[in-house]
This record gives structure tokens, C-alpha cells and sequence, in this order.
């Protein structure tokens, strides 16, 4: 019996975020006597703490062990130095490099940061020389060569400030109706054309917004000595002379919300052209105020309601994660719905998605998000608890009162990591 439960715990534990980032770690290692070693001695290490776990039923690693791990953990700045936003706290996490005292993410940094819980386990950061940051620069692609797959081709081999990460996670909500006001925004001239010099005032406005900064927008910053980035040289080529029309705008929105979209979806399917229904709902309860034990609740209500699994394929899923960036025009049309004192059915849903963004859903997606969101299981919708949740999903967990949905952007990393994950694999099995 006990051999069977502890077998049972290991095979969850391995399942753990925190060790398959370890063993994402070991694959990449050239020396394969390294990688067996590493195995060998992470195998050894799950066995001997979760049978020690399970027959203590209590973790308790003491301050001498937990002392000798800090240096691996994220530094915290202390609030009394200087506050940090949960937006910028992210960025330091995630950003691997460092130069001349500044940090920046990759390309990779940035992807994992909207589609990972934690980052990738690493010892400080990769310090960058100018000729290093000239040479990723000199590589850039031509913005002629839009593609869907823009950063993952540049991956490593890139830069981005925190101005630019806020600039990102901004495009990431934008409906395809807002790009145009969007585009409008940078161009402060309006000729039609966003120069270098506009790109930077505005990125400048998203930084004192973020930071709830009172100053002028107009900022004194002469943005000819601005550290120049792979997004920089994209979008205004060596030179700094090169301007962004909207087609070019446009499509390089678009093709981020796709890049980032297709992450999660091929996440979740495993290389596989579907994904599940509770997957599905896996999927949608990410980056929200719903805890752990909650979502459980909310994925088993799925399969249960469900247990035929047709499966979503990636342009249903892309078309109405999409959909979720026009949700306060939609929550508009359900309002009347609320003020009607009608409950809104499958197909008013889908109608009513239609008539506010112009997208048409598949008919199985909406028996899905119906089946995840009907409580009592009348067939109805809840409609307050549908659009709470999504709003928390769309911002990633940024915007509102959300206590729940910020702490998931704080879940432990590394040694802690692993053990709030020991304890909750133990709570589940017993």
C-alpha cells in the first residue's frame, strides 16, 4: 500500500512545473554522462524527500537548509527603497540579460512571460557586451519579412526594454478594432506614419502610466541616446530613419496576439492539431483570481458534463481568445440581456458575440465555455462570474483588485517552489 501512494505521489510530483524545468535544463546539456548523472541524482532526490514527506506528513526543511538556497531565488526590493508594480516585478524576474546596469529581455524572456508561471532557473544574469548587443542588432530581420513567428526565429538573439515589455503586454488585450486607435495614439503628427522619435514619446507615456508617474508626459529624454533594441531596428532599420505605416503596424500586432496564442494552444496539445475540452478550460482559467483547488472544481464540471471529447482545433481557440479582447463591448450587449431580467442561451451567446465583435464562434466552443461557466447546470449562463473571470484571463492577471490572480503571478519559484508543490501533490493524496 505504502509503495503504491508513494509511486502515485512521485509520478504527480515529476508532473510539477518546477521539475520539468529541471529536466528542460538537462536536455540541453551536451555531455550525455552529465545528463545521466543529473538524472540519476534528480530521481534520487524525488524519491528519498517525497517517501521521507510522506511518512513525516509534515515539511519542515528548517533555516540552515533554507539559508544556503536564497541566492537562487529573485531578489526582492524592499518597499520602503523604492515600489515595485507587479508589471515590472514580472519584467525583473523573467529578464536574463544585463547591460551597463540596465536589464533586458530576449525575445524568449518575453514569450515565456506571458505563457509560463515562473521563469527559467538561472543564476543571475547574462551580462552583455556592446559588440554583443551590435551583432543581434546587425541580425535583426526585415520588417518586410513579417512572419507569425517573429519571435521565436530571433529567440535569444534579441533585446527589449521594460518600456517595450510594457508596450507588448498592452498589444496583447488590443481588439483588431483598437489598432487603429492605437496606431493614432503614436501618431502624434498625424501624417500617417509613426516615426522613432513618436515610438519612444509613447513608450515613455506607458512607463509613467504603469508607474503611476504625475509628471509631464512631454519628457525632456533625448531619444537620439536611447539604448537601441531588436524592436527598435525593426521597426526604424540602422539608421533610425525608417517610419511604421498602419498596414505594417497592424500586421505586427496581429501577428504577436497569433505567435502568442499558438504557444499556449501547442502548450496544452502537445503537437497534436486539438486540444481538449478541459484543456480547454485550463486554458481560460489561467492568469485569474480562481485558486487551484477552484479551477480543479471548474475542470472536472467539464469532463463530467462532457466525457465525449470532440476537441477544439487552433482556429477555434485563436478566434475566441480573440473575442475576449472585445469583452467590454460585449458585456455591454449582456447587459441587456441582465436588464431584461432574461437569461442569455447558448445561441443568444453566440449572436450576441457576433453583433458586439464581428467574430463568429464555433457552436461546440460556446457549449464548452457554457458547460465550464453554468453552475447549476440549467443551461444558462453566469453571466457576472463569465465576465469576472475573463476580464482577470484577457489582463493576465495585471488589472483590477484580484488578490488571487496577482499571487498566481507570485507563485514560489525554485527550492520553494518545489516544495509548495510537494505539499500540494501530499493534500491531494490522501
Amino acid at each position: 500500500m505504502a509503495t503504491t501512494t508513494t509511486s502515485r505521489i512521485l509520478n504527480r510530483l515529476i508532473k510539477c512545473r518546477n521539475f520539468r524545468q529541471f529536466s528542460k535544463d538537462v536536455k540541453y546539456q551536451k555531455d550525455p554522462s552529465k545528463n545521466l548523472r543529473l538524472v540519476a541524482f534528480g530521481t534520487c532526490g524525488i524519491c528519498v524527500g517525497g517517501i521521507s514527506l510522506w511518512l513525516r506528513n509534515k515539511v519542515d526543511f528548517g533555516p540552515a537548509l533554507s539559508s544556503t538556497v536564497l541566492a537562487l531565488e529573485p531578489r526582492q526590493k524592499q518597499d520602503d527603497v523604492y515600489p515595485v508594480s507587479d508589471k515590472e516585478q514580472r519584467f525583473q524576474s523573467f529578464a536574463s540579460r544585463e547591460l551597463d546596469g540596465q536589464i533586458y529581455m530576449t525575445m524568449q524572456d518575453f514569450l515565456e512571460s506571458v505563457t509560463e508561471e515562473n521563469p527559467r532557473p538561472r543564476i543571475g544574469r547574462f551580462p552583455l557586451k556592446k559588440k554583443d548587443v551590435d551583432h543581434m542588432l546587425d541580425n535583426t530581420p526585415k520588417k518586410r519579412k513579417a512572419t507569425k513567428d517573429l519571435f521565436r526565429s530571433i529567440w535569444d538573439k534579441g533585446v527589449i526594454s521594460y518600456t517595450e515589455y510594457l508596450f507588448l503586454l498592452c498589444i496583447l488585450t488590443k481588439p483588431k478594432a483598437g489598432y487603429e486607435i492605437a496606431f493614432k495614439m503614436f501618431d502624434r503628427d498625424g501624417n500617417e506614419r509613426i516615426d522613432r522619435r513618436e515610438f519612444l514619446l509613447m513608450e515613455e507615456i506607458f512607463r509613467k502610466k504603469a508607474e503611476q508617474d504625475d509628471e509631464d508626459e512631454e519628457t525632456n529624454s533625448n531619444h537620439d541616446e536611447v539604448q537601441e533594441t531588436t524592436l527598435l531596428r525593426y521597426f526604424f532599420g540602422a539608421k533610425g530613419k525608417d517610419t511604421l505605416d498602419f498596414n505594417t503596424f497592424y500586421t505586427f500586432m496581429d501577428n504577436l496576439q497569433s505567435e502568442v496564442l499558438e504557444l499556449e494552444f501547442y502548450e496544452f496539445s502537445k503537437g497534436m492539431p486539438r486540444i481538449s475540452e478541459p484543456e480547454f478550460a485550463h486554458v481560460l482559467l489561467r492568469y485569474t483570481h480562481i485558486d487551484d483547488d477552484e479551477r480543479e472544481i471548474f475542470v472536472k464540471r467539464v469532463k463530467e458534463r462532457m466525457p465525449e471529447e470532440k476537441g477544439i482545433d487552433f482556429q477555434d481557440f485563436k478566434d475566441f481568445l480573440q473575442f475576449l479582447n472585445n469583452l467590454d463591448d460585449f458585456e455591454i450587449v449582456l447587459k441587456m440581456y441582465t436588464f431584461a431580467e432574461r437569461p442569455i442561451t447558448q445561441e443568444e451567446f453566440g449572436r450576441a458575440v457576433q453583433v458586439a465583435t464581428g467574430h463568429k464562434l464555433h457552436p461546440h466552443v460556446v457549449d464548452t465555455v457554457f458547460k465550464i461557466f453554468d453552475r447549476d447546470g440549467d443551461g444558462k449562463l453566469s453571466q457576472q462570474e463569465f465576465i469576472g473571470v475573463m476580464k482577470n484571463r484577457v489582463y493576465r492577471g495585471f488589472r483590477g483588485d484580484s488578490t488571487s490572480a496577482k499571487e498566481y503571478l507570485r507563485k514560489p519559484i525554485g527550492w520553494a517552489g518545489f516544495k509548495a508543490c510537494v505539499k500540494k501533490e501530499l493534500k491531494h493524496a490522501r
